[in-house]
C-alpha cells in the first residue's frame, strides 16, 4: 500500500479545475453523473454500491469546484477509479465511500469516474489510477494509490484522520441533504469530548497546551492509544516550532553522530512526509551509537513509531529494522 501522512502544503495545482465548466455532460459511459450523481439533490452512489450516502457522492465537471470548496469545512478525499479499465479500482472507491460513512463526517469522499469525466481527469492530470488524493483548504496531496483490502484502508484513513487532528484540522462536513442518515448516529458528540481540550488546543496553535491535555489522558489511562498518538505527534510539532529546516539538515549532514541533530532532522523528516526516511535515520543512529546515546534514539524512534501508529506498515517495517540494529 502507497501511503502518505498527510501534510498541510499542497502538492498539486488545482487552478485549471476552477475554470468554467464545458457545456454539455459527458456522455457514451456507464455510471456517469446521470446515475445517481450529485445533481440530484446531492445524492452520490458508490460505484459499486447502490444507495445514497451521507458523506460521498459522484463528481462531475459541475460539482467538482463545490467539492473543492467543502475541502475549507472538513477535508476532503477525492478517488479517481475506472470500471472499465480497472474494475477493482471502482472497488476500492466503493471501500473508501463506505470508510467516510464509519467517520461520521471526518472526511467527504468525492467520486470520480474518469471514464465518465475524463475532462476532471485530465485537468488533475492523473498518472494512474486508482488513486486517492486528501484535499484540504483547497490543497490537495496523494495519499493512496494501489488497490488495497478493505481492512487496511479503514486502518489508512483512520491514521490520517488522526494525523489531521493533532494539525489541528478537526472540521467535519454536515450530512448531505437527501441522504439517509442514521438517526441514532447523530445523537452522540461529533468530537469525542476527552479529545476536545487538545484538538481546540491545536485548532488556536497553542501546541504547548495540546501536548498537556494529551499528557493528562495518557497519564489518566496508558491503554488510550489514541492519546498517545496525538501525544506523540503533537511532541513532534512542539520540538519542530521556529526550527529553520534548511540549517537543521545541514547540521545533521555536519554531526551525523549527535542525537540531538539527529533526533530533530527525524522529527523533521516526519512532518515532511518523509516517514521511512525519519525512521531509517534513527535506526542507522541506533546502529552506530552505544550507551545513553542508543537509548536516546531507541526512545525517540519509538516516539516517532507512536506518532505514525502501531499499525502503519512502515512502523512494522521500522520495527524490524531497529530490532536488527539493536541485536
Amino acid at each position: 500500500m502507497t501511503q502518505q501522512p498527510f501534510s498541510r502544503p499542497g502538492a498539486i495545482d488545482l487552478s485549471a479545475l476552477k475554470r468554467p465548466a464545458p457545456a454539455g455532460p459527458p456522455s457514451g459511459a456507464a455510471g456517469g453523473p446521470g446515475a445517481g450523481g450529485p445533481g440530484a439533490g446531492g445524492a452520490p452512489g458508490a460505484p459499486a454500491a447502490a444507495g445514497a450516502s451521507a458523506y460521498s457522492l459522484r463528481l462531475d465537471e459541475q460539482s467538482f469546484q463545490s467539492v473543492l470548496e467543502a475541502s475549507m469545512t472538513a477535508p476532503v478525499l477525492l478517488v479517481f477509479f475506472s470500471p472499465s479499465r480497472m474494475p477493482e479500482s471502482a472497488q476500492l472507491a466503493a471501500d473508501v465511500a463506505q470508510v467516510v460513512e464509519e467517520l461520521e463526517g471526518r472526511f467527504l469522499a468525492g467520486l470520480v469516474d474518469i471514464d465518465a469525466t475524463p475532462a476532471i481527469a485530465q485537468a488533475m492530470q492523473i498518472p494512474s489510477i486508482p488513486l486517492v488524493v486528501a484535499v484540504v483548504d483547497g490543497r490537495p496531496m496523494p495519499l493512496l494509490q494501489d488497490v488495497v483490502p478493505l481492512d487496511q484502508l479503514r486502518t489508512a484513513l483512520h491514521q490520517v484522520a488522526q494525523q489531521l487532528t493533532t494539525q489541528g484540522i478537526t472540521g467535519r462536513h454536515q450530512p448531505r441533504s437527501g441522504a439517509p442518515v442514521d438517526a441514532e448516529a447523530g445523537e452522540g458528540p461529533a468530537v469525542d469530548p476527552r479529545y476536545a481540550p487538545a484538538q481546540d488546543a491545536l485548532e488556536a496553535g497553542d501546541v504547548d497546551r495540546a501536548v498537556a491535555e494529551y499528557q493528562k489522558l495518557v497519564d489518566a489511562n496508558p491503554a488510550d492509544s489514541e492519546a498517545a498518538a496525538g501525544l506523540a505527534m503533537a511532541q513532534v510539532l512542539q520540538r519542530t516550532l521556529g526550527v529553520d529546516l534548511h540549517a537543521a539538515r545541514a547540521d545533521a549532514a555536519a554531526r551525523p553522530d549527535d542525537v540531538d541533530a539527529q533526533t530533530l532532522c527525524a522529527d523533521l523528516d516526519l512532518l515532511g512526509g518523509h516517514v521511512d526516511d525519519a525512521f531509517a535515520r534513527l535506526v542507522e543512529l541506533v546502529r552506530r551509537s552505544a550507551g545513553d546515546d542508543r537509548d536516546r534514539a531507541r526512545q525517540h524512534l519509538l516516539g516517532l513509531f507512536a506518532a505514525v501508529g502501531n499499525d502503519d506498515p512502515r512502523v512494522l517495517r521500522g520495527r524490524q529494522a531497529l530490532a536488527s540494529a539493536l541485536f
